[in-house]
């Protein structure tokens, strides 16, 4: 399967993937994967939600906006790798949403990642997975992720 092709067929452009905000490398190697560091629902520049879920953000806006973020890991494998088409296999997802804490459906906003990778990769975008709640995360975002790519030479 070519991804690119894959992508231009699901209607998914890629954004400009987000620059670290911190003191760290959006990718890094070692071996055959590629981890990929957290990356949250910034579009191009613009920070598309605020606020913690189950309060200011309901589990379907969260779940979009898990999407965002797993839109932000491609794009950052595809400026790391230069082809997509080298990603063999998504290997985990780990996935941080911020809530309240009787908020417990973070598996469900979580999935917003997962079902995409497996909408680009098909079989090969099937992971290992955490999802868990945290009481903030960095500029009041609501989710963030992050993953781990095997890849090839």
């Amino acid at each position: 399967m070519n991804i690119e092709n894959k992508l231009k067929e699901l209607g998914i452009d890629l954004p400009e993937p987000p620059s670290p905000i911190a003191s760290y490398t959006p990718c890094k190697q070692a071996g055959n994967l590629v981890f990929v560091s957290g990356q949250g629902p910034i579009i191009n520049g613009k920070q598309i939600y605020r606020g913690k879920v189950g309060a200011e953000i309901s589990l379907e806006d969260a779940y979009q906006a898990a999407r965002y973020c797993g839109l932000n890991l491609v794009a950052q494998l595809k400026r790391f790798l230069g082809d997509l088409n080298r990603v063999k296999s998504i290997v985990q997802v780990k996935g941080y949403v911020a809530c309240g804490i009787t908020f417990e459906n973070q598996p469900q906003v979580i999935n917003g990642v997962s079902d995409l990778m497996v909408e680009i990769f098909g079989d090969a975008g099937r992971h290992t997975r955490c999802a868990l709640g945290t009481n903030t995360l960095p500029a009041n975002i609501p989710v963030e992720a992050e993953l781990i790519a095997e890849v090839s030479p």
